[in-house]
């Protein structure tokens, strides 16, 4: 059968396009191409309307105590925040206010995610370490102790999504414009008469910041009094027991470096020293330290800048904090030693 040399040339051309294509697609030269098992390894998001949650239950009563363990050394034994970490309870009616305090009662928008967020990304120092069970607790705590459901409530797969939260409507598509403000083009104000705000929040310690009007002019002691009595009125307003007055500080019994190394450790350390985590050594556990102490101050600064594997776990060099100074690191743990006697 006669073919015209146009045939040839389509058939040769969608050839070619097909050959590059399959060639292509395979070009990318790193790498092996990621198994159903390994994209199931990273698929763990739960959305809002609990498509992914595990199967599983828990409740309030048995989180309670997995709370108090892996959770409270941070975010307080009633979820109202230690030193800088985030706040868990409370706040409601804030969200308008000029410092509006967002926790899971006042601000969290759905309960499956924070489901998601717990399993995925707490506790701080291992992350993905709690089973779903844990989890299941721990969630029912927070919500049991930001009064969403009741202490004997039954979470699971099947009811978590259901749950409303306070704040949920506060979610919503926005439509509107970035910028809201009309351009100005006559009678502008000053550019250098012009002051920008801003609110330091997070888990970054920030006593070395003067406060506005309040603050103890150059007085790093006074400065810390009285970030001390605002955190004690701030706890007392989420616990209810009262607010105890804050005494001036007074010189420590401790070196210049240990003193020194105090902020370094609640910043960076606390978070596994406090409670014993991932079997650290807790701070103020006598047992815990009498042998390391006879090892001698060199051998556990050495630790605690190389890293160190020892028969209740591993801490990596500077405990995972690399952007820490050696020197800032030796303080710390001269605060640790010192803190024993």
């Amino acid at each position: 059968m006669f073919k015209s040399p146009k045939s040839y040339i389509v058939a040769f051309t969608f050839t070619v396009w097909c050959s590059a294509g399959l060639v292509h697609a395979q070009d990318y030269q790193i790498g092996t191409p990621a198994s159903a098992a390994e994209i199931a390894g990273w698929d763990i998001d739960i959305r809002p309307d609990g498509k992914g949650l595990p199967v599983g239950s828990g409740n309030a009563i048995d989180g309670e105590e997995t709370y108090e363990m892996v959770c409270a050394s941070c975010h307080g034994v009633f979820g109202e925040g230690e030193g800088r970490w985030p706040v868990l309870v409370g706040g409601e009616g804030t969200l308008a206010d000029d410092r509006p305090l967002k926790t899971v009662g006042s601000y969290w928008p759905y309960a499956s995610t924070l489901f998601d967020y717990i399993r995925r990304a707490m506790p701080f120092t291992a992350p993905m370490s709690l089973s779903d069970q844990q989890v299941y607790d721990i969630t029912a705590y927070v919500l049991y102790m930001n009064d969403i459901i009741e202490e004997d409530f039954e979470l699971s797969q099947q009811n978590l999504a259901q749950i409303s939260m306070p704040n949920e409507d506060g979610f919503f598509v926005d439509d509107r414009p970035d910028v809201q403000n009309p351009r100005c083009m006559s009678e502008c104000a000053d550019p250098d008469q012009l002051m920008m705000k801003g609110s330091l929040a997070g888990v970054t310690p920030i006593g070395h910041f003067v406060e506005g009007a309040d603050a103890p002019a150059a007085s790093h002691s006074g400065q810390h009094d009285l970030e001390a009595s605002k955190e004690a009125e701030r706890k007392a307003s989420i616990t209810g027991e009262e607010a105890v007055t804050v005494e001036a500080s007074q010189p420590a019994a401790m070196s210049a470096a240990a003193v020194a190394g105090e902020s370094t450790y609640k910043a960076a350390c606390g978070v596994c020293h406090t409670n014993g985590l991932a079997g650290a050594p807790k701070v103020g556990d006598a047992s815990a330290w009498v042998e390391r102490l006879q090892q001698g101050n060199d051998l556990l600064i050495s630790h605690a800048l190389q890293g160190f594997a020892g028969s209740t776990g591993y801490m990596p060099a500077k405990g995972g904090r690399a952007d820490l100074s050696d020197e800032a690191v030796t303080n710390a743990v001269l605060f640790m030693v010192e803190s024993q006697h």
